[in-house]
């Protein structure tokens, strides 16, 4: 009993079980390895080259438009109600998903869905801000592994209801919205925090009355006349509103002295070459990656159309999520020395994503696609996940989220290029097959520059060993 004492927020127990909930019903959503299917279907009868290059770009575009802003506002209004506006824009996402047609409507659909994503952030901050140091890592466990759960259970039942039960996609966003709408409830019930990483490190102390002013309040002396008493009453509004004023221009000043110590801390933590190598691959391979699962629906559909074939795309995505899971764990077990092998493994798994990104594109076999993305997933995974920690072990929680930010930022500025010069009508507005072409000769390039840069790393450690050896032996 002792650990649900104290629900309002003393307790690490309570908080965690709510956002754990709330993270287990946002992400099982069934219906999402389904969407081009669903959108190119009897339901919303739109054709693949308004999908392709009307609706999906929308999401990148919003979701860079959105990303900045709602960091900085997570932290100042103090993450729930971020998280409520994250669970009202599931809803209304799945709604329009539902009840609209025609293009604009479905462009709305990602523009709230971009909402979605921009407010993510709140879901690992807000739990870090009302439990004590000590639990970070078993939370921060917890939370991963229940939306890891929560993504496979969705895509395995996605898979079931469709293939077994021939549930419409209609209805299997029906049961997407019903389990995002639990999440926005379980939203109501978190504690509200009482401090954040950047606006609110501590609570601030609450303003006391000072004991001279009291004793004028309390004490016997009372105005002998009404032309003293308005006089007083005066006073006392000049006082509150100078004391208003003051207040403002302290808390303008603290915004502005937190955006500067942001700007610094940004500047400290590039200036490592380490800390620089890996946020650069996280932002290029995290742009390619988040490209290529926003199309790869659009491409099984090429191979595969989904009018006239069997489609299996949340059993891929459900394995894809178990391998991915798998090569995150298994990082735990590598012992290598990475300030070395660093880049050389960046590189090595970067080719192999160049590969599997090559091999969905000259393929016309849709069971040759799925492997494809199935080893480009958990390539990606076991690299970020290497990334993640070496960028994390040597930096404080708040440096931590603000690096996690920024580099989510340059990877999505990157990702709205590739959108625009590939997909957008604005831009080359390639094909499917072809846009696959380039993804993959994207991801050569990244395992180019990091292999090069590993063989000079290691080139350089064998000549510095080497002058070593030789002053040693000439002494």
């Amino acid at each position: 009993m002792d650990c649900w004492k104290g629900i309002g927020g003393h307790s690490w127990v309570y908080p965690t079980l709510i956002i754990c909930a709330n993270g287990f019903f946002s992400t099982m959503r069934p219906s999402e390895s389904f969407l081009t299917p669903y959108l190119t279907g009897p339901d919303k009868n739109l054709t693949i080259e308004e999908v392709t290059s009307k609706i999906l770009p929308v999401w990148t575009y919003s979701y860079l438009a959105l990303l900045v802003p709602v960091f900085l506002m997570t932290d100042y209004v103090r993450y729930k109600p971020v998280l409520l506006l994250q669970g009202l824009s599931f809803i209304v996402t799945w709604l329009l998903l539902l009840f609209a047609e025609g293009v604009l409507a479905m462009q709305l659909v990602e523009f709230f869905y971009g909402l979605v994503t921009a407010t993510e952030v709140a879901y690992y901050a807000y739990i870090y801000s009302v439990v004590s140091t000590d639990h970070y890592q078993r939370v921060t466990s917890y939370c991963r592994s229940v939306t890891l759960a929560a993504a496979t259970v969705a895509a395995v039942l996605g898979q079931l209801l469709v293939s077994l039960a021939h549930v419409s996609y209609f209805h299997l966003n029906a049961i997407t919205l019903a389990s995002v709408s639990l999440a926005f409830v379980c939203s109501f019930f978190l504690p509200m925090p009482h401090k954040s990483m950047f606006f609110h490190k501590k609570d601030l102390p609450e303003t006391l009355p000072e004991p001279h002013k009291a004793g004028t309040t309390l004490g016997s002396h009372r105005p002998s006349s009404c032309q003293e008493d308005n006089s007083s009453t005066a006073s006392a509004e000049r006082r509150s509103a100078s004391r208003q004023a003051a207040e403002n221009a302290k808390a303008q000043k603290h915004m502005l002295g937190v955006l500067v110590q942001l700007g610094h801390d940004l500047k400290d933590c590039y200036s490592s070459t380490k800390l620089l190598c890996w946020s650069l691959w996280w932002a290029l391979a995290t742009a390619g990656f988040n490209q290529v699962v926003n199309y790869i629906q659009v491409l099984w559909d090429s191979r595969a159309p989904s009018h006239s074939s069997a489609v299996y795309n949340g059993a891929v995505e459900a394995i894809a999520t178990f391998l991915g899971s798998a090569a995150a764990m298994a990082v735990g077990y590598v012992r290598l020395n990475w300030d070395l092998s660093g880049e050389l493994a960046l590189g090595i798994f970067s080719v192999m994503d160049a590969g599997a990104l090559f091999l969905m594109h000259f393929t016309d076999n849709i069971w040759a696609c799925y492997a494809g993305y199935l080893v480009f997933k958990a390539c990606y995974m076991l690299l970020i996940t290497i990334a993640t920690f070496q960028i994390a072990v040597t930096l404080s929680m708040e440096r931590y989220a603000l690096m996690f930010g920024f580099n989510n930022f340059v990877a999505l500025a990157i990702q709205t290029i590739l959108t625009v010069v590939v997909v957008d009508p604005k831009g080359l507005e390639l094909d499917i097959n072809t846009q696959f072409l380039i993804y993959g000769s994207y991801f050569t390039v990244i395992a180019g520059v990091f292999l090069i840069r590993s063989a000079y790393i290691m080139i350089s450690t064998k000549c510095i060993n080497t002058g070593v050896d030789g002053e040693s032996t000439s002494q």
